[in-house]
């Protein structure tokens, strides 16, 4: 099969959908792979790596979509990339098409086969190609949250470890999946004074013995979310309903009350946000303000680190790009039924339910 990996567009966006010792196992399974030039530059896999892995380095993304039979991307496609879609087309990507009309009806208008990372399942029913960028979104959050918390940034110039003689940062995780696990490890981590809420005892139960009792848990309910967004310093929104719209639990009602200069990361922007408020920002422009607080919601946070990002991704997806482009998509449901969760559209049908509605298609 020919394969493509194109440079990805998206402001910010730095990763790669391949690493060149991925593409060496595909030229090794007999493919052949076109990558743009400097497709992977930005997390640090440069062309003569690609080429000395058996890839063919292409100067345009022309070339590479329309000679590619499968093609290989980290974030969804951009209007302007529209027009590469086409009938035999399989794209294989993040999608995220709850949140946005415009992509689903133009992967429909198509007739392409389009596959997403976040919704392909393994046999314990987990999302092994959207963990590992979970785990990095989570991290990073905090990562941010802190950053934005400084006077110079415009937040309460509050540190989350604090010093001795000081309070720590209050921080609270709303969601208690792979994204609000990483974020609690990360501000435990550094120090801070942290709860997360779920709506699973079960959940928050793990969290409870993982952590000793140095954890604050809480049943999430609106009335609970908003005693704990008064005293918080830096929230972290990592709620997550597959391949559908993340819910609206943080209101626009509950953020006047917060704190001035306390800083909300909205990690569920790419499902359209769990922030009333919420919209999507960039790398460039990261932040705005909502009444006296910040608002963090760029939409491929894990781009920031494109390296790691990049290698973590791509372990995670090849062994279903190598079933993909040897037996073909329906091959490869054969070989691992999980793969057939991804499949969003094909032959201009829409056939993810939670999209459907959502999008009230």
């Amino acid at each position: 099969m020919r394969i493509g990996i194109p440079a990805e567009i998206m402001n910010g966006e730095s990763r790669v959908a391949a690493t060149p010792a991925s593409v060496r196992t595909l030229v090794q399974d007999g493919h052949e792979v076109l990558v743009q030039q400097g497709a992977g530059a930005g997390a640090s896999f440069f062309d003569e790596e690609y080429a000395n892995s058996g890839a063919t380095v292409v100067d345009s993304a022309q070339q590479v979509w329309e000679s590619a039979q499968l093609v290989l991307k980290v974030k969804e496609p951009l209007e302007e990339e529209y027009g590469y879609l086409r009938e035999d087309l399989v794209l294989f990507t993040y999608l995220h098409l709850a949140a946005s009309k415009q992509l689903t009806q133009a992967l429909l208008d198509s007739g392409c086969t389009a596959l997403a990372y976040e919704t392909v399942t393994d046999r314990h029913g987990g999302l092994p190609l959207l963990t590992p960028m979970s785990q990095v979104a989570g991290r990073l959050a905090v990562i941010e949250g802190a950053h934005h918390l400084m006077s110079t940034q415009g937040g309460r110039g509050v540190l989350l470890p604090g010093v001795p003689g000081t309070k720590p940062a209050r921080v609270v995780v709303i969601g208690g999946g792979q994204v609000g696990a990483s974020a609690v490890a990360m501000a435990t981590g550094l120090r801070a004074e942290v709860t997360v809420l779920d709506l699973e005892p079960r959940i928050l139960q793990h969290f409870d013995d993982l952590y000793q009792g140095r954890v604050r848990t809480q049943i999430s309910d609106p009335v609970t979310l908003r005693e704990e967004l008064v005293e918080a310093d830096l929230v972290i929104g990592a709620v997550l309903i597959p391949g559908a719209a993340a819910p609206k639990l943080v209101t626009e009602d509950m953020v006047k009350d917060m704190k001035p200069g306390a800083v909300l990361v909205d990690v569920a922007i790419d499902q359209g946000g769990c922030f009333e408020n919420s919209r999507k920002t960039t790398h460039a422009e990261p932040t705005f303000k909502v009444h006296d607080t910040i608002f963090y919601c760029v939409a491929n946070m894990p781009g920031a680190v494109a390296n790691t990002s990049t290698r973590a991704l791509t372990t995670a997806t090849l062994n279903y790009v190598r079933d993909i482009a040897a037996e073909g998509v329906d091959g490869a449901f054969e070989r691992s039924s999980g793969l057939r969760d991804g499949l969003m559209a094909r032959g201009g049908k829409l056939l993810s339910e939670p999209v459907r509605k959502a999008l009230d298609l």
